[in-house]
């Protein structure tokens, strides 16, 4: 279930009991400040942990104000929203107060106060002042960046004391935000936050027993990297990052892949095939692998088929007439 860009039809119908829509509304809503500044209506419920108060959140939202059908403020439509920091980007208390009350994928109503909105001065020309305005939000997603943001602050010999449970958390969130970027098509920025965890990764030395944490933490980012190179169209550098994938696991099929995919764009054919065999030898029923394969033998034929003709030409008997010959 989404939101909806029309105010809710809940909040319209007999007024014979002389209170407002929001005032009916507000009725069956829960408290969660404390002060019914914030109240909320859980349309659909979401599942996990709630939002942490460090987060950045992925959130689908709409505004409105009382007696009026369509929102004042909404990014329903953006295809992806943009990823917003509690405490940075939120300026809205109450909307603040209500991401904290959520779980991933949890659709709710939340009405505000002024005192959690827009204060008695509200925002003129579209939010009179002293407005309790509606809010509709869905909570896609949130990075949990507290650890991540301690870890940043401190100096670098503080960073080498940091424990490796908190280290890797750290570079897991990195590497969350690089896949947020890397979902947006934006994949030189992606690029540089893979490079961060990859880089603190391979700066952290870890005890025998739990070194297999790392490289298991090294494997996901380089992985990571190597799409991310195909995505800029730099195959060497794909490939690059596959095979030091390869020398964690050396059967990992997406690392394979990956590296199948770089040979391919080199035009290395026998190499792109030595990969992709390898990688289907692992996961006989990928179907991403056995159309890379296809794609594989289609271009190869094309290259031969090329190589004959031009073959055909250097050898085949000249036939010309002698140059200046009338």
């Amino acid at each position: 279930m989404g939101g909806s860009t029309r105010n809710p039809r809940v909040l319209q119908g007999d007024n014979a009991s002389g209170q407002s829509p929001y005032q009916r509304l507000s009725r069956r809503m829960l408290d969660i400040s404390g002060d019914r500044g914030v109240l909320k209506d859980v349309i659909r419920e979401g599942a996990g942990e709630l939002v942490t108060p460090d987060a950045s959140v992925l959130v689908k939202y709409s505004g409105y104000l009382e007696h009026m059908d369509k929102p004042f403020d909404s990014n329903w439509f953006r295809k992806t929203p943009r990823l917003m920091k509690l405490g940075e980007d939120i300026t809205l208390w109450g909307m603040e107060l209500g991401l904290l009350s959520m779980r991933r994928g949890e659709l709710a109503r939340f009405l505000f106060t002024p005192s959690y909105a827009y204060g008695t001065l509200g925002c003129p020309p579209l939010i009179p002042p002293n407005t309790t305005v509606l809010f509709e939000i869905e909570l896609l997603d949130f990075l949990d960046s507290a650890e991540s943001d301690k870890f940043w602050a401190l100096s670098a010999e503080q960073q080498d004391e940091f424990p490796l449970q908190k280290v890797l958390k750290v570079a897991a969130t990195e590497r969350e935000f690089g896949n947020y970027l890397f979902r947006q098509n934006r994949f030189c920025d992606a690029k540089v936050r893979y490079k961060r965890a990859l880089l603190l990764l391979h700066r952290r030395s870890a005890p025998p027993e739990e070194q297999h944490l790392v490289e298991a933490a090294k494997l996901l980012v380089l992985l990571n990297l190597s799409f991310t190179y195909l995505k800029l169209e730099r195959p060497t550098t794909a490939l690059s990052y596959g095979e030091q994938a390869l020398i964690i696991d050396r059967k990992n099929a997406k690392a394979l892949f990956r590296c199948g995919q770089a040979c391919l764009l080199m035009t290395e054919y026998q190499k792109a095939r030595d990969f992709l065999v390898r990688a289907q030898q692992e996961q006989p029923f990928n179907h991403d692998i056995s159309n890379e394969l296809k794609k594989l033998a289609s271009y190869y034929r094309d290259y031969t088929d090329k190589e004959k003709e031009m073959c055909h030409r250097m050898f085949a008997p000249y036939n010309g007439s002698t140059v200046g010959e009338n």
